[in-house]
């Protein structure tokens, strides 16, 4: 996979990614899968744009805890192993899920995962755990 990164000047990157969208992402963008660039090189960025370009935001991203947790949900005061939590209004929804390359957001830096050009973003809601 391409690392390379197009430098438009000294201090704005622009990286160009492949969105893949299911379910009512996917209804409301029309497209299943497309071809993104954005100005810079973070998951947070490339939502930015992409949100501003694409009115999906309500769909992906929580606002409060309380919108990123289901009611039925054990409630987790310290999360095991090395697993960490993202900062409240850095959530998904509760079933939905934002993916960099297969993996979890929430699994790698977050928001501030670093991008690249070629990386597969996943716009995922609704999203269900395997039982």
């Amino acid at each position: 996979m391409s690392t390379t990164r197009t430098e438009t000047n000294a201090e704005t990157r622009q990286t160009t990614v492949t969105v893949r969208c299911t379910g009512h992402v996917r209804t409301a963008i029309g497209k299943h899968e497309l071809p993104f660039t954005f100005e810079g090189d973070t998951l947070r960025e490339f939502l930015d744009a992409f949100f501003d370009e694409y009115d999906v935001a309500d769909l992906l991203i929580a606002e409060t805890d309380a919108e990123a947790t289901h009611r039925g949900w054990a409630r987790v005061d310290e999360v095991p192993g090395t697993w960490q939590k993202n900062p409240e209004g850095e959530n998904t929804r509760c079933y939905a899920r934002v993916c960099v390359n297969g993996r979890f957001n929430e699994n790698l830096d977050g928001l501030d995962t670093e991008l690249d050009d070629d990386d597969r973003i996943a716009l995922i809601y609704p999203f269900m755990f395997c039982c």
